[in-house]
């Protein structure tokens, strides 16, 4: 079952979040951040999807403290506001908005945090200043940003060869930096090669590896194991 849910935040803000629940007992929670477009349709599949895989999978929408419900289109339009947001987002607002949700599937034992894209930099930072079990980080831009902080959770990092916003000179700073953080490439993939609705964006092949190989990983440390 999925549905819209309020939470509320440490400071007090209340936003709401996309939220899907397994069959039978969790394995564990799962945070999912948000590409720079909001909790769209796509973002939803993707909740419902790992919930199927047995994580209480949660969504919040980071732009709520902006203008609640708000998503963006994938169109010119669309890429000009995401980024002027982007440009002028809080990111200290968002790891409590993060932090919110992380605590609203806590009953299900062990959090992650997986993100794509804006999320995918948040999953990092995450990584680096909240407290999750582990984390995922699908073609996080902004990434090498925070390359002065270390992580204190295991995390895992997808990127397609393509990609211009996480571009092949920044990926070989991060491992450089970083190098027990695995960083799977994909050839032949862009960025957001993750998101069915982006058409010749979308690279089914690299999404299934990157999926499979993101379950892998949650299931192994969400159980305390150490898989890459």
């Amino acid at each position: 079952m999925a549905s819209w849910i309020d939470i509320t935040a440490a400071d007090g803000h209340r936003l709401s979040a996309w939220q899907a629940e397994p069959e039978g007992r969790a394995k564990g929670g799962l945070v999912i951040a948000q590409e720079m477009y909001g909790v769209n349709g796509y973002l939803r599949g993707v909740v419902e999807h790992y919930a199927a895989k047995g994580y209480l999978a949660i969504a919040p929408r980071l732009y709520d403290r902006l203008e609640p419900g708000l998503t963006i289109e994938y169109d010119d339009e669309g890429n000009r506001r995401a980024k002027q947001i982007y440009r002028n987002y809080d990111w200290s607002k968002a790891m409590v908005d993060l932090e919110a949700a992380r605590d609203a599937v806590a009953m299900a034992g062990r959090v992650a945090i997986l993100g794509f894209c804006f999320g995918g930099s948040l999953a990092w930072l995450a990584a680096c200043r909240s407290s999750f079990a582990c984390a995922v980080a699908y073609y996080g831009g902004e990434m090498t940003r925070y390359m002065d902080e270390d992580g204190h959770c295991p995390v895992q990092c997808h990127v397609g060869a393509l990609d211009t916003a996480l571009s092949p000179k920044k990926v070989a700073q991060f491992q450089a930096r970083y190098p027990d953080v695995p960083f799977h490439v994909y050839p032949g993939a862009v960025h957001g090669f993750d998101n069915e609705t982006r058409g010749a964006r979308h690279h089914p092949e690299a999404t299934k590896i990157a999926r499979a190989r993101t379950l892998v990983f949650l299931d192994g440390h969400m159980a305390g194991g150490t898989q890459a």
